[in-house]
């Protein structure tokens, strides 16, 4: 008479219990296989720490000896800067001391070679002076403008 004694609250206590008892077993099962999981992970983060570690420290060290050399070919370009611009000082000081005295000497060389012509063609003294003292300014003048054009090319 056991089976008189059985209700349907029973039937859908029993239901579920066995679905309580179901998601009980899925559950441990599925963090078993959760935990076994995680281990693996743990184990290849770990495997990869102790392979990357090494590899990071010797890169830090090609970084640092790289920072290095690049400091000294600084120090090379600066002093390559420094020699250069010593140079051109130099050069232009050599250049503004020659350029005058290249303007007198070629304008006073005009101006005797006009002069003397002037003075052959009208036998004139005071003219060929003033025809040399005209030449030699306008050939100071060309001398000064060629030099300034070829400054402003180079």
């Amino acid at each position: 008479m056991l089976v008189a004694a059985f209700t349907w609250g029973d039937l859908w206590r029993l239901a579920l219990a066995v679905f309580l008892l179901a998601t009980g077993l899925a559950s441990a099962y599925a963090l078993v296989r959760l935990g076994g999981t995680v281990g693996r992970l743990s184990a290849l983060i770990k495997g990869t720490e102790e392979a990357l570690l090494p590899v990071i420290t010797k890169v830090g060290g090609s970084v640092d000896r790289v920072n290095g050399q690049l400091d000294k070919v600084d120090r090379i370009t600066d002093s390559a800067v420094d020699a250069a611009d010593g140079v051109d000082t130099a050069v232009r000081a050599v250049s503004m001391a020659v350029t005058r005295p290249v303007q007198k000497v070629s304008g006073f060389a005009a101006g005797i070679s006009y002069g003397a012509a002037d003075f052959k063609a009208r036998r004139d003294w005071r003219h060929a002076v003033q025809a040399g003292k005209e030449a030699a300014a306008r050939r100071e003048q060309e001398l000064l403008e060629e030099l300034r054009d070829a400054g402003s090319r180079g």
